[in-house]
């Protein structure tokens, strides 16, 4: 099966740079975040009107416009129901909204679903992007969603998700699994694009590296997050505003902000709680 990318990480550590990155290859459309995975196999629909029922429920469903492909029609015929099918024709349709013929997903807290969705999906190849959790505790403290200013719950946060994600990708095939810096990424892209590309059997496009010029249109596609009732929850606004960097060229300046962002004390309570994962990780510790 031709490989399908799942972008993973941290949120605040580079996924949406990556998903533009990969997007801007003419062979390759990634959506929005999707989300809606875990929830599908939590409660596995029985056919295709209750999984579309439950999709139609997801806050960020509008998200993703599958107007004229026949998505909705092709998944109510689906006969008999099986969710991975009806995960692909998601995808599929909507890279065809794109003109792609491959498709990708990009959602952060996948990195606890790995070995659930590489069962369902064997087609799936994990892109664990990771980055100083003291660059991400910095990131989050003015975000409406996160761990906030809480260093500890960003630490222990941060810490988990990288050691989960490891865990369940030691229960993969071999080669299904890549991890890659935020840092490495954004000081030589090409580079690291590359490797990115060998891993999902794509060829490199220096399309790619052009990212900026699509991104904003591609990021346009986010629409206000809506709750159970339809009531708006976060506006379209507030959720374009935390990827305003990813419309821009990679930015070396955004690694190692975490220096004169943070104090001293908050350096050494997040080092306290994830100094042993930033060290497997190679980050050096502030007293190094």
């Amino acid at each position: 099966m031709t490989p399908a990318p799942f972008v993973i990480g941290m949120g605040r550590s580079g996924t949406t740079l990556l998903r533009l990155m990969l997007d801007a290859h003419s062979h390759l459309a990634i959506p929005a975040e999707t989300h809606f995975i875990p929830v599908l196999l939590a409660e596995p629909p029985r056919d295709g009107a209750t999984c579309l029922a439950q999709l139609r429920a997801m806050p960020n469903w509008g998200d993703f416009d599958l107007t004229g492909t026949g998505f909705e029609t092709e998944l109510k015929a689906l006969e008999p129901f099986e969710l991975a099918t009806a995960m692909r024709l998601f995808f599929a349709d909507y890279a065809q909204t794109q003109g792609k013929p491959r498709w990708g997903d990009k959602t952060p807290p996948y990195v606890e679903q790995v070995a659930a969705i590489g069962t369902l999906l064997p087609e799936s190849r994990f892109v664990h992007i990771l980055r100083d959790g003291r660059d991400v505790a910095l990131s989050y403290r003015d975000k409406w969603f996160g761990p906030g200013a809480d260093l500890v719950a960003a630490a222990r946060l941060w810490r988990g998700r990288i050691l989960e994600a490891r865990t369940q990708a030691a229960r993969l095939e071999p080669g299904r699994y890549l991890e890659l810096r935020f840092e490495d990424l954004i000081a030589a892209p090409e580079r690291e694009l590359r490797r990115v590309c060998t891993f999902l059997e794509l060829e490199f496009e220096p399309e790619m590296l052009d990212y900026p010029e699509r991104a904003e249109s591609r990021l346009g596609e986010l629409r206000d997050r809506r709750d159970d009732q339809g009531q708006v929850t976060v506006r379209r606004e507030r959720r374009l505003s935390i990827h305003a960097n990813t419309t821009r060229p990679p930015d070396p300046a955004q690694s190692g902000k975490w220096r004169t962002g943070l104090t001293p004390e908050e350096i050494a309570l997040f080092e306290r709680e994830a100094g042993d994962v930033l060290t497997a990780l190679g980050y050096a510790l502030a007293g190094d």
